[in-house]
């Protein structure tokens, strides 16, 4: 990976500027104004907090996807030299716009997986905070890397930490990826307990602030099965050379094993800002006087292994990463579907496993998927997953 240069201001586009990491991705420009501009917002629904953000960081462009929101915003804005833009389509085309020089991809789920290939073919650099992209179509976007001037930089805590102890050091000499899960707000629970569990329930993080879908998928564990999954596409590091580790404290981030025993680890607060200050400042850090760790104040860091018994979703996150070609792009689709349900209470916390567990099952595989190929998958899953939830 090239590092991004940051001896120049540099115009960021944020897709999922009104999400959580969209809204911390703010935070740091507004940290270094200097450096930083926020050139485009991107909103799905949010009119309003979308408005609020184009008001306070003027960017070049606004696009809210929602059509029905369009007139809000645009008219809101309309005393502003903004360009208002609706559609999905116009995200990946604005992304390629050559007065971007970072895309933040934070928009949720495999709706960022279009504008992320747009942005590659573009050449852009890229700051990931869309773990989907690389769960769905990893193959793809690995082959496109090879061909493309971009580079991709990750945002999520975890990957960030891998990053940082990988510098300098021979992917030769890597061992295993060792991958730190908080363990959610179940990990204490009987698996009796979890299958009562409510979406008030799931959505009570013992230690991060996130969007209520990957909040859910947290407590489910499949967010570190996405996890597992990116690492190994971004890392070039095979599944069987990732092991999950359960750190429930949250502060060390990600360690890597080399080859003659040696294990590097990146501690932090668990503060999303770190990763994302560290992502857009690369190549070297940028100061800050946010709160520091104080190692003093944790005297005691615990790991244990995850149960997969209680946690099923990771087996199965193994098991398409085993299998290749679409699989993950299916188990993601069903998952999307069934975290969804679950919000709206129509089905049981562990009927999320159930539902990702029997349409992969079912889903047409495809061993070396186009980009076509993705959006079938994506479709014909989403069907027959709501299908189960429909009977």
């Amino acid at each position: 990976m090239n590092s991004i240069e940051v001896n120049r201001k540099k115009n960021i586009a944020i897709l999922g500027s009104t999400g959580s990491i969209g809204r911390q991705t703010l935070d740091v420009i507004s940290e270094y104004p200097g450096l930083f501009r926020a050139w485009l917002l991107v909103a799905n629904t949010s009119a309003d907090l979308l408005i609020e953000q184009a008001l306070a960081y003027r960017p070049e462009y606004v696009i809210i996807s929602s059509e029905a929101c369009y007139g809000k915003v645009r008219d809101a804005l309309a005393h502003l030299p903004i360009k208002v833009l609706t559609g999905h389509s116009s995200i990946a085309e604005v992304v390629t716009h050559p007065d971007v020089d970072v895309v933040v991809t934070a928009m949720v789920g495999y709706s960022g997986l279009e504008p992320t290939i747009s942005a590659v073919k573009a050449g852009k650099a890229i700051a990931l905070a869309n773990k989907e992209t690389l769960v769905v179509a990893g193959e793809l976007i690995t082959r496109m890397l090879k061909t493309s001037k971009s580079v991709i930089y990750p945002v999520d805590s975890e990957h960030g930490a891998f990053y940082q102890c990988l510098v300098g050091e021979r992917s030769s000499d890597v061992s295993k990826l060792i991958l730190t899960a908080s363990g959610g707000p179940f990990r204490t629970w009987s698996k009796d307990r979890i299958a009562t569990a409510r979406a008030c329930d799931a959505l009570k993080h013992p230690n991060w602030s996130m969007g209520a879908k990957i909040t859910i998928d947290s407590a489910s564990m499949m967010n570190k099965g996405f996890e597992m999954i990116e690492a190994k596409w971004l890392f070039g590091v095979p599944h069987n050379r990732i092991e999950i580790v359960v750190h429930p404290q949250s502060i060390v981030h990600s360690m890597v094993e080399y080859c003659d025993g040696s294990v590097k680890a990146q501690l932090g607060l668990p503060d999303m800002h770190l990763p994302i200050r560290y992502a857009l400042g690369l190549p070297g850090r940028l100061k800050s006087d946010s709160r520091k760790l104080t190692v003093a104040d944790y005297a005691s860091l615990t790991f244990e292994k995850p149960d997969y018994d209680k946690f099923p979703l990771l087996g199965k996150a193994f098991e398409a990463a085993e299998r290749g070609g679409n699989a993950a792009c299916a188990m993601n689709a069903a998952n999307e579907v069934a975290v969804a349900a679950f919000l709206k209470g129509q089905i049981k916390f562990y009927d999320i496993y159930n539902i990702v567990d029997k349409s992969m099952a079912a889903a047409t595989f495809v061993p070396r998927p186009s980009y076509d190929d993705y959006v079938a998958t994506n479709a014909e899953v989403r069907r027959y997953a709501q299908s189960l939830i429909n009977l």
